[in-house]
């Protein structure tokens, strides 16, 4: 069975009691081997990619974004929702909140950041005015709206490189940009996923006021601990978004090529 549905994300998103037929996939890419899941929800295959891989051991610039994003698509998926653990530097959006990000900045140095790197595949620049989907905001912002959580329906998604915390300074310029979110994660994934054409959101969580917004300095417990309380929730809302949508929905993310070359 095609797959259309995917979860990228961590331990936090996924459990065994959620899905049926569970079943271990790897999948070849001129990027890597990818290994994921395959299970079913509600009669829908779903794939569940764990970003960081087995017990968090893949720090974020090494996360082999490409190969990923090129193994949904070999899958045939369509839909892809991706979780992510992000600092807050708006003090509306508080640790325990989702954020359903409309935008992105992008402060990340090393990372491969497209499929079009000339030779055969040519040179592509593809347009992210909208960078997350704006449909699958839609159907999160809805899901959200039935288990009465607390969500932002869009906001600023600022990448940082890491794996180290930002400094004071940083926030304090990420802020004057406008940025609302820090993380590590959503470039180049939400980049690569328009570039092979499938739709993205992303459901943040937040889990902490960033550096000098929060009181004390910044731990990764203090993540997993947020992680942990709220992983109910980032459950209940993923998997409900997912029963919401249709698995051969179309969109214009899924045309993103086909309008670049008419154009």
């Amino acid at each position: 069975m095609t797959v259309r549905i995917a979860i990228i994300g961590g331990t936090g998103v996924y459990d065994p009691n959620i899905l049926d037929n569970i079943r271990d996939e790897k999948v070849d890419t001129p990027y890597g081997v990818v290994g994921l899941k395959i299970g079913d929800y509600l009669g829908k295959s779903v794939a569940f990619l764990n970003r960081h891989g087995a017990g968090h051991s893949v720090p974020p610039h090494l996360v082999n974004y490409r190969a990923n994003i090129a193994a949904l698509k070999e899958l045939g998926v369509k839909s892809i929702f991706a979780t992510a653990a992000v600092g807050s530097l708006n003090e509306n959006m508080a640790p325990g909140n989702f954020v359903f990000a409309d935008q992105f900045l992008d402060f990340t140095k090393v990372r491969k950041h497209t499929f079009f790197e000339g030779g055969e595949q040519g040179v592509v620049h593809i347009d992210m005015t909208d960078p997350y989907c704006p449909e699958l905001r839609e159907v999160l912002a809805r899901a959200a709206d039935e288990f009465q959580l607390t969500y932002h329906k869009a906001g600023t998604y600022i990448t940082t490189e890491g794996p180290r915390f930002e400094s004071v300074a940083e926030i304090k310029m990420f802020k004057l940009l406008g940025g609302d979110l820090v993380g590590m994660t959503s470039v180049p994934e939400v980049v690569l996923a328009r570039e092979k054409e499938m739709c993205y959101a992303n459901i943040s969580m937040v889990t902490n006021f960033a550096a000098g917004i929060s009181p004390t300095k910044l731990t990764h417990q203090e993540v997993l601990d947020v992680m942990a309380e709220n992983a109910e929730n980032l459950r209940k809302l993923a998997m409900r978004a997912i029963s919401l949508i249709d698995p051969d929905r179309g969109c214009l993310c899924q045309d993103a090529l086909e309008k670049l070359n008419k154009e």
